[in-house]
């Protein structure tokens, strides 16, 4: 069938949203497969093995037609594809291994994260980044520092992913449904994480309510080594339904301005007490622009101590950036 249009007669153009998803292994095509399922938008996934980002993506495309989404998905090596993305959430990189911590990676995926913020300041610079790969709050501060990005678009993901696994375990301990639990994470994605247990709940009943102190210090140790857990089981690589998952939690925040309330890895500038700029995570408000509010959470002293704590490993972790060429 031919339309035909009359003279003076348009039709209106719309600009779909774009989402680039930088390393095709299990994270980023994970990460892909969720976007796309959620038709957030057209979804560009490239790796620099050609081959399995375009296989992967084809493998997604061949999907839609069973899941009904309606979403562009295309496989690619070259950057010039990721041109003009709203988003871009960084996979790239090498997992943890079995007994091997996240502080390992530092000077293997720095240079992999180099590499990529290059290709996304050509190429897509009003982007709003998301790191995803570890160790995730110096990654996210490196590629901030590279990009030259405002604070409000370098996001680090492990806070979601943290708090995920915190309300995982409530609601496992308690038997009760994942959807009534809230629970957050805040500090860094690593050992030195800081369940929030005085704000955790259940149905709006408080978590210390219902637990003894005994099973929630086992719930907050658990959730400390849950990444180290599942690297466990699988021998040969680490996690990524869930990582992926709170990656484009945080990209729908963003590409459908919903203002949600996240603990989001963001670079400090006074909040808190920081002032050297580390980025570790923290209660934001995430809308279309990316960062757009820091929560300003009272600590009591407790929290205030592991909150320092969590800071301090952060900053010492940093340290390891300085040998990276």
């Amino acid at each position: 069938m031919q339309i035909n249009l009359s003279e003076g007669d348009s039709i209106m153009a719309h600009t779909r949203k774009k989402i680039a998803v930088i390393g095709a292994g299990f994270v980023g095509s994970t990460t892909a497969h969720w976007a796309a399922q959620k038709e957030l938008g057209d979804v560009v996934l490239l790796d620099i093995n050609e081959g399995s980002a375009i296989g992967k993506s084809l493998d997604l495309a061949q999907a839609a037609s069973i899941e009904m989404f309606d979403t562009k998905i295309k496989g690619t090596s070259n950057y010039a594809d990721i041109k003009d993305a709203d988003v871009v959430i960084v996979t790239a990189g090498m997992p943890r291994k079995p007994g091997m911590s996240r502080d390992e990676l530092i000077g293997i995926n720095a240079k992999i994260v180099k590499d990529v913020c290059a290709g996304i300041k050509a190429n897509a610079p009003n982007s709003i980044v998301i790191v995803v790969c570890n160790p995730m709050d110096v990654m996210a501060l490196y590629a901030k520092q590279q990009l030259g990005f405002p604070r409000e678009r370098v996001l680090g993901m492990g806070g979601c992913l943290d708090s995920a696994r915190f309300r995982t375990f409530i609601a496992e301990e308690l038997n009760v449904s994942y959807k009534d639990v809230t629970g957050v994470v805040v500090g860094n994605h690593g050992d030195a994480m800081v369940p929030l247990v005085r704000t955790a709940s259940v149905g709006s009943v408080p978590l210390i309510d219902l637990l003894p102190a005994d099973k929630i210090a086992a719930i907050v140790q658990r959730t400390k080594s849950a990444g180290a857990e599942i690297g466990g089981h699988l021998k040969t690589g680490s996690a990524y339904y869930a990582p992926s998952r709170g990656a484009v939690e945080m990209a729908e925040a963003i590409l459908k301005d919903q203002k949600r309330v996240l603990p989001v890895a963001v670079e400090l500038k006074g909040e808190f007490g920081v002032n050297d700029g580390m980025m570790v995570g923290v209660m934001c408000v995430i809308g279309g622009n990316g960062l757009e509010k820091i929560i300003d959470y009272k600590f009591n002293a407790d929290e205030k101590a592991e909150f320092e704590k969590s800071v301090n490993a952060v900053r010492a972790l940093c340290e390891g950036l300085k040998t990276v060429q």
